[in-house]
């Protein structure tokens, strides 16, 4: 299939970079792995990992490993 669609996205530089990595070590185009994301969405009508809001318990575990003063010794 021919790709005619071009997408711009702004993201973090270091997430770019740290992700270029990544697929460069398994062999994957940036544009490429966007495109399997995107088919992926396709294929399961939605986003294809759980997207979920933390429960308290979470979001203090988060807090604590954000902020090590806040550790519980």
């Amino acid at each position: 299939m021919t790709k005619t669609a071009n997408i711009n996205a702004r993201v973090e530089k270091d997430l770019k970079i740290k992700a270029e990595k990544v697929l460069r070590h398994v062999g994957v185009k940036t544009s490429d792995a966007i495109t399997m994301f995107l088919r992926q969405v396709v294929l399961q009508r939605g986003l294809p990992f759980d997207v979920r809001v933390p429960n308290s318990e979470t979001r203090k575990a988060i807090v604590e490993l954000e902020n090590p003063a806040k550790r519980k010794s």
